[in-house]
């Protein structure tokens, strides 16, 4: 299950970058891999977010403040406003917003906290990007969410 996971993931994003490359005008060819902003993640190894163009691919977030990088307490509710901060606030290092973002990959760690998660995420993602859910076997820290997106700056 869990490769089967990691090769959708896999998958998922090397056909948007195919999408990006056919179907949206680029300034550049250049791929650029931006380090993290947060002091404490400067050496994750993975970044970010990755910048194509007019595209961005943020790394999945889950429900860990940053600033302390420990796991916020309260559940499913708490976690997903969390990760949706985190969200945000890498968008915000690049000039964009939750409203430029169009595509959301959920991982839950049990279909049960469904609803409760979509409680929390249409308070938030009132613009409606596409979306695909799901639920996993183990996410990092234990994690009860976690939330990826794909933003887009308009031309």
């Amino acid at each position: 299950m869990r490769s089967f996971m990691k090769n959708l993931r896999i998958h998922l994003v090397l056909f948007a970058l195919f999408i990006a490359g056919i179907g949206w005008s680029q300034d550049t060819d250049q791929i650029l891999f931006h380090p993290s902003h947060e002091p404490l993640k400067a050496n994750a190894p993975f970044s970010d977010v990755v910048e194509y163009g007019n595209m961005y691919f943020l790394a999945g977030q889950i429900g860990m403040d940053h600033s302390t990088r420990i796991m916020v307490e309260g559940g499913i509710k708490a976690e997903t406003k969390q990760a949706i901060l985190n969200i945000k606030a890498v968008l915000e290092q690049r000039g964009l917003s939750l409203d430029h973002v169009v595509k959301c990959m959920v991982i839950l760690s049990t279909m049960e906290d469904f609803q409760a998660f979509n409680e929390v995420y249409t308070q938030y993602f009132t613009k409606k990007p596409a979306r695909t859910t799901f639920a996993a076997g183990g996410l990092a820290r234990n994690a009860a969410v976690e939330i990826e997106v794909i933003a887009i700056r308009p031309e």
